[in-house]
């Protein structure tokens, strides 16, 4: 069984950081990418970053600020948050994508930006 747990949700003021982890544990077939998406109140589930073998991107509206990063040792994915908006207000989940079509959830963190 495969479980993800996710840790360093929190609140941070306009302009601040957080730091996300994700650590993967059991029997984990080949991972192929490792994401972080988040979903806001009322709104529909969003992609924000991947990180795969050799390679990460990012959604538009975090390119520059979110800097994913990943130890495979530890199987666990990071996603630093810097420059944090209230827009960034949200749950984050990890996302792990195994053998191309197996995918598996965190729970969830939530993040909230607000002076």
């Amino acid at each position: 069984q495969v479980q993800l747990v996710e840790s360093g949700g929190g609140l941070a003021q306009p302009g601040g950081s957080l730091r996300l982890s994700c650590a993967a544990s059991g029997r984990l077939p080949s991972i192929n990418a490792m994401r972080w998406y988040r979903q806001a109140p009322g709104k529909e589930r969003e992609w924000v970053a991947r990180t795969s073998p050799g390679w990460t991107r990012y959604a538009d509206s975090v390119k520059g600020r979110f800097t994913i990063s990943r130890d495979n040792a530890k199987n666990t994915v990071y996603l630093q948050m810097n420059s944090l908006k209230p827009e960034d207000t949200a749950v984050y989940y990890c996302n792990v994508l195994c053998d191309g079509s197996t995918e598996y959830w965190g729970q969830g963190t939530q993040v909230t930006v607000s002076s």
